[in-house]
């Protein structure tokens, strides 16, 4: 898969399109892994990464490249805004009879955004550093996740898989460390003060980010393919 970072530096120089934004739908981005929240104590339900990443998805399609590339329309919650035009219409025949104002058609989408987050790896990368002299020392320690999120963009109109991106983004979290040990009474007491801190990448954040990733590189990957063009900047 395609390094998150390796594409994201490209986001704020992304060319505009050469035409309108094309109008997509996004129906579903779950997490396909099945992992739960490590534990070294309980057992516990939480997931791992979140099960809201078709919400971080339609964000990103809406703002990526200046909102110039993709026009969004929902899916998600299809039920339900079928259900509201479905009293809209009702109402306005009960009041306004035969001659009711008719609601516009709704928009539909040329393409399909499908995929998910297909893999999370924990612990992939560990290790650490310290030292002590006179019983004065610090440490410390690091660990790296992984996760891994696939989008491919599906025409509506044959089926045909347009593109499919696949995108990696490490985690890392870090601990350090600082301790005293002196001992008194001709050595035959002892006191240990220890004290430390630790940081946690934010795994949504490092999800967001892969989604991100996924876009831009699926942007680059259609004008390659001829699914779209770059507008030109020669004047």
């Amino acid at each position: 898969p395609v390094v998150v970072d390796n594409r994201l530096k490209n986001e704020r120089v992304i060319p505009p399109p050469a035409s309108a934004p094309a109008t997509v739908a996004v129906y579903a981005f779950r997490d396909l892994t099945g992992q739960r929240r490590a534990s070294q104590t309980v057992a516990t339900l939480s997931s791992a990464v979140t099960q809201g990443a078709d919400a971080y998805l339609v964000r990103t399609l809406q703002t990526v490249g200046n909102g110039r590339w993709f026009k969004v329309v929902e899916r998600g919650g299809l039920d339900n805004l079928i259900k509201e035009r479905q009293l809209i219409r009702q109402m306005r025949e009960l009041y306004e009879g035969p001659s009711a104002r008719p609601l516009p058609p709704m928009v539909f989408a040329g393409i399909i955004f499908e995929g998910g987050i297909i893999g999370y790896d924990s612990n992939i990368m560990s290790g650490g550093l310290g030292a002590r002299a006179l019983g004065i020392g610090a440490s410390t320690e690091y660990r790296q996740d992984e996760v891994v999120v696939n989008l491919r963009a599906v025409s509506v109109a044959t089926g045909e898989v347009l593109t499919s991106v696949t995108v990696s983004k490490t985690v890392v979290s870090w601990q350090d460390k600082i301790g005293v040990l002196k001992f008194n009474e001709l050595g035959t007491e002892s006191l240990e003060m220890e004290a430390g801190g630790a940081t946690n990448e934010s795994m949504n954040k490092a999800v967001q980010l892969a989604i991100l990733g996924a876009v831009v590189e699926t942007i680059f990957e259609g004008e390659k393919r001829g699914i779209w063009q770059f507008a030109s900047t020669t004047p």
